[in-house]
């Protein structure tokens, strides 16, 4: 029988995260969780790592004692204690990166945001397979990833990029002419960029397929988070941005799909969930039995696609020239947009106001003032495309 695959697991009580637990306790013979790392929600971590007995416990705030007391209490609430649990606690900013360089055979990486790109280097590094549901460390830091990546040592999580990667066993990579990403087209599909003005973050956070979080979320609405799989795409699967597609399908059954240069093309259809390309992830190339329910042929359906309305929605565009112009103008687009993000939420800016300061930043963003080729030069990028954007804002500058 087969050793059971040792799993890290990054941003554990996030969307990916729980929904990897939910996947990972439904197959106990074939995973098991060797280190949880989380955020802020000390009471789920430590509910987490009482149910898993994970050997190690990362937290990025708190303390020590604070993480040490929350399991204690998980496990004297429990009604079967079992026996005594003592993890290696961890914590502090750089708590994930060291768990994600432990000895493990697959770390999922579900952090949000570009603080997610260490980890991702570290499981690298480490020689596991990382399953990246973190897009934005590939995106930010493409060039450092992929000069640290061996061949096939990235696994997909995001829904359009797994569905890809599933379409790519149709065929060969000669083959391919090009890649067809889907989008749901958020909550304002269909609307134009006069009507989109007015929209409230409360609007903004309703998707209408997804529960994520508010970054997520409000990139969907956006679509800047097309923008970033369009990146994603080209880095991931060395296509070249003229044959990424991206096409507007609000039912998303059809998670993405692979043209080739016969004329057919591969779609990958399931659920509007994300509970397959997360066991995918922690399972490649193998599948897992019953993981979703699967799409139901007996009954009508209508499927829509539709181009995507650039004028509207000029996040993909702007996304493409960023790609295109490398080294770190997408960690610039990435930071600039998480600033606005943030101002629109506390009502400091309109919705609209969102692309445009991201576009105003990267146009004034000199990229040979920055290395590419490593972190520090990654993140000072970064950290000048956040202050750049609280400037344009009206906003502190001096803030992290």
């Amino acid at each position: 029988m087969t050793a059971p695959r040792r799993i890290i697991l990054l941003g554990s009580t996030g969307s990916i995260g729980t929904q990897a637990l939910d996947v990972i306790g439904r197959n106990a013979d074939r995973f098991t969780v060797v280190a949880l790392a989380a955020g802020a929600n000390l009471d789920l971590l430590a509910e987490q790592a009482v149910a898993t007995r994970a050997p190690v416990v990362a937290a990025a705030t708190g303390t020590v004692e604070q993480v040490r007391d929350a399991i204690a209490a998980k496990v004297a609430a429990s009604a079967t204690p079992g026996p005594e649990y003592h993890p290696e606690i961890l914590v502090g900013p750089d708590a994930a990166t060291e768990v994600a360089g432990r000895d493990a055979d697959v770390v999922l990486n579900g952090i949000t945001g570009s603080i997610g790109l260490r980890p991702t280097l570290a499981a690298l590094a480490a020689g596991s397979t990382l399953a990246l549901a973190n897009k934005e460390s590939l995106i930010v830091g493409g060039p450092l990833v992929k000069a640290v990546a061996r061949p096939d040592q990235i696994v997909p999580v995001d829904s359009e990029h797994s569905a890809i990667a599933q379409c790519l066993r149709g065929g060969r990579a000669q083959e391919v002419r090009r890649l067809i990403v889907t989008a749901s087209g958020g909550p304002f599909r269909g609307r134009t960029r006069d009507e989109l003005t007015e929209v409230t973050p409360e609007q903004a956070l309703k998707h209408p397929n997804f529960a994520m979080g508010r970054v997520v979320t409000t990139n969907s609405a956006t679509l800047v988070n097309k923008g970033l799989e369009v990146i994603e795409a080209h880095l991931l699967f060395d296509i070249p941005f003229d044959r990424i597609d991206v096409t507007v399908h609000p039912q998303q059954i059809i998670h993405s799909m692979v043209e080739f240069v016969d004329g057919s093309t591969l779609a990958q259809a399931g659920p509007p969930r994300m509970l397959v390309p997360i066991a995918l992830g922690l399972s490649w190339p193998e599948r897992l039995p019953d993981v979703d329910v699967p799409c139901d042929w007996s009954t009508a359906a209508t499927w829509e696609f539709a181009p995507l309305d650039d004028e509207a929605f000029p996040a993909v565009r702007l996304a493409r020239r960023v790609g295109e112009a490398g080294g770190t103008f997408p960690a610039v687009y990435n930071a600039a947009n998480e600033v606005a993000v943030d101002a629109f939420h506390d009502r400091a800016i309109p919705f609209t106001a969102i692309v445009d300061t991201v576009e105003r930043v990267v146009e004034a963003h000199d990229g040979s003032a920055f290395d590419a080729s490593s972190v520090d030069g990654v993140i000072a990028a970064d950290a000048d495309a956040r202050a750049a954007a609280r400037r344009l804002l009206g906003l502190d500058p001096s803030r992290k």
